[in-house]
């Protein structure tokens, strides 16, 4: 009986996900809010989103025009439950993965998404040259638990799992910063973690990452944000994000996956009208 059971688990089709057909939009999933149609004609007076957004992730301009930082976004939904005129909604899009903070800056001027100025984001040199270091082999990641809920560190082993797979993209987890390429670090960094995050980070040799994993990472979240080395390589938002998006986001870094915020997400607002 068991040698019949390996052998149909060795004819049976694999469950390990495809990265090449996978979608930014989850159909269980609330990922970030959008405007809806309702909000073509002006957002109202109620200022509902703004107030009750836990981290001031919204801000009303007039009556027309929502500014929303995705890298504070939580993706709670609360904004969508507190609307009286449903002119949000959760629209399912959870790649929120970028290699520039500022590609999570998004305004809305009657429900139209405005481009970012700076949409055409150009990779430093530290990301020029750590993308050619590891776009054929993958690396090596210590992940460093910088005051967060460990919710981060959840979604991280789940990545290891035989259907996200993350050793198939040569991208592992590795007990000492001393053999590793990267830092990928979660929570808001408190005080007391300041210190480690930063020896962690000096251990590292040139060319070097340094990955925010998490809302709370790339913003602070909830709470002020502690000091860190220097500007991250890579932010995944999300509270916490999927395995899946945090596989992309590492794939993104390297050169194996070609994603822009701004540009994925207006791509999918017009396909939606």
């Amino acid at each position: 009986m068991n040698f019949l059971f390996e052998f149909k688990n060795f004819i049976t089709k694999k469950n390990v996900l495809n990265f090449d057909k996978v979608s930014f939009v989850h159909a269980n999933n609330r990922g970030i809010p959008t405007p809806t149609k309702n909000m073509e004609n002006g957002c109202g007076a109620c200022s509902e989103c703004e107030s009750n957004c836990p981290t001031k992730a919204i801000q009303r301009s007039g009556s027309d025009r929502l500014d929303l930082d995705y890298g504070k976004c939580l993706q709670c939904g609360i904004c969508v439950e507190v609307c009286p005129e449903g002119k949000l909604r959760n629209s399912g899009f959870i790649y929120t993965i970028a290699l520039h903070r500022e590609e999570f800056y998004t305004s809305y001027q009657n429900g139209k998404m405005e481009k970012n100025s700076q949409s055409n984001f150009t990779l430093s040199e530290n990301q020029r040259q750590f993308r050619d270091l590891t776009k054929k082999r993958g690396f090596l990641y210590r992940e460093v638990a910088a005051g967060g809920n460990n919710t981060v560190e959840s979604e991280l082993n789940a990545s290891f799992n035989s259907v996200f797979d993350s050793e198939r993209e040569g991208i592992r987890c590795v007990a000492s910063p001393k053999h590793a390429d990267t830092i990928v670090f979660s929570g808001p960094i408190s005080e007391q973690m300041e210190g480690p995050l930063q020896t962690a980070w000096d251990v590292l040799s040139e060319p070097r990452a340094l990955i925010a994993c998490g809302t709370e990472a790339v913003s602070g979240g909830l709470f002020p944000k502690g000091k860190i080395p220097k500007e991250p390589d890579l932010y995944i938002s999300g509270d916490p994000p999927r395995p899946d998006v945090i596989l992309q986001g590492f794939r993104l870094l390297i050169g194996r996956f070609s994603f822009q915020f701004q540009e994925a997400l207006h791509k999918f607002l017009e396909s939606e009208k």
